[in-house]
């Protein structure tokens, strides 16, 4: 799975922009199921400032989940992923994916469930069990 965000950053903002895109890198690279962190920014020149994207590799849409759920993220990560831009999903899933030295290109089942639109707000975290 994969979590993609990018961000318009004025040049004036870039240094303050690195230092919390380092802690939340940092954060959630540590956290189980979480494969990689990266950092890249546009090699274009904008006059409005420089597009960066982080692109975070998470094991699952559950691993994703729960990298989110410690204090700490909670408190740096959630807050910086927060200033991304608006305009369609962050969220990705890997389905082909080309591996430098293999020549058959690898696939992946969707993590998404067949049922994914029959089912209603609050009824996919598993089974509904009544609260004591």
């Amino acid at each position: 799975m994969l979590l993609i965000c990018r961000y318009a950053v004025p040049e004036t903002g870039i240094e303050d922009f690195l230092a919390q895109a380092r802690t939340a890198m940092r954060l959630l690279g540590a956290q189980p199921g979480c494969r990689g962190v990266q950092l890249a920014r546009t090699v274009e020149h904008d006059a409005e400032g420089v597009d960066w994207t982080l692109i975070a590799r998470f094991d699952s849409v559950v691993a994703y989940r729960r990298a989110l759920s410690p204090f700490d993220v909670r408190e740096h990560v959630v807050p910086f992923l927060s200033r991304a831009e608006v305009g369609g999903s962050a969220v990705h899933e890997v389905l082909v994916e080309s591996v430098s030295g293999e020549e058959s290109l690898r696939e992946q089942d969707s993590l998404l469930a067949e049922d994914r639109d029959s089912v209603r707000l609050g009824e996919v975290a598993g089974p509904d069990v009544p609260r004591r």
